[in-house]
């Protein structure tokens, strides 16, 4: 009985360390990857000539960037359920902040008309689609899988990353029409998404690791998200006229799609594993410090 037991629990160890080993390889894949096309855009960057190339790339780091945020979960070897009330409650103060200062930015937005009245409706219209889908998926649980996961999990991850991978068209218009403007104003934006992208890929690895994601597979998920920012980011740099009076529009449509999932996903599920008081202030406390982020970065 030990002996069965001794040698489960070694055939546990060496799968964890095989699954650490490479978890470590792909996270340094990722960082020299994000820091060779960082290299290539310092160089490039005052030559006076920004080409289509020029903003994929930079778009690109930001993307990369979000995968950064499942990096810290190599330091830790197990996720318990109160883990899972604790990252709920931080990924709920980060999206919360983001979807704040996402509303702010969109209603200030200089040469758009009426940028309140856009990032208003594209607000409502974002919570519209996430009840639409998730009562599209309500009752198909059985029948969805993400990786490994199946079930209620699949669909959790199915919607924090498509509301995510929402967010992500209005960043990737943002990066293409701020390189329209100026290539100094370009490489603020590219940085401040960046970093901004970070938080984002732990409030992402935060929902799928408790739930039984691996790292690699979080951060996959988590640069899958901002794939549309580089994708974007191209034909809004082509006709930067013609995308930006739908900036404020994608930013609502991002903001009151988090919010949604905040309202009626991540708060609930967090209150169920943690004391109220303790969610409640890890929340408040997160989404103020990601509100004071942004605003820094800008």
């Amino acid at each position: 009985m030990n002996s069965n037991s001794g040698s489960s629990e070694n055939r546990n160890q060496n799968a964890y360390s095989n699954n650490l080993l490479l978890d470590g390889l792909a996270g340094l894949l990722l960082v020299g990857l994000v820091i060779w096309a960082s290299v290539w855009l310092g160089r490039q960057t005052g030559t006076g000539s920004i080409t289509t190339w020029f903003v994929f790339v930079a778009a690109g780091i930001t993307a990369l960037t979000t995968g950064f945020g499942a990096l810290p979960f190599l330091f830790t070897r197990s996720i318990s359920r109160s883990w899972l009330g604790y990252g709920n409650a931080l990924a709920a103060g980060l999206m919360l902040g983001a979807s704040l200062g996402l509303l702010i930015e969109g209603a200030t937005i200089a040469d758009v008309s009426n940028p309140f009245w856009r990032t208003l409706a594209g607000a409502l219209t974002g919570a519209v689609l996430v009840v639409l889908a998730h009562k599209l998926l309500k009752g198909r649980e059985d029948d969805l899988s993400v990786g490994n996961i199946q079930g209620a999990n699949a669909v959790k991850i199915l919607l924090i990353v498509g509301i995510m991978t929402a967010h992500s068209f209005a960043e990737g218009i943002g990066v293409g029409v701020s390189y329209g403007e100026t290539e100094a104003f370009g490489v603020f934006i590219t940085i401040a998404i960046a970093i901004h992208n970070i938080p984002e890929g732990l409030a992402i690895s935060l929902v799928l690791l408790p739930r039984g994601s691996s790292i690699r597979a979080a951060a996959v998920w988590s640069i899958f998200s901002s794939l549309p920012q580089p994708l974007m980011a191209v034909p809004a740099f082509w006709f930067v006229l013609t995308f930006k009076p739908f900036l404020p529009f994608g930013l609502g449509l991002a903001a009151g799609a988090m919010l949604w999932m905040v309202a009626r996903e991540l708060l609930p599920e967090a209150l169920a594993e943690v004391p109220a008081r303790i969610v409640y202030l890890l929340t408040g406390l997160t989404g103020l410090a990601m509100m004071a982020f942004q605003f820094w970065l800008h």
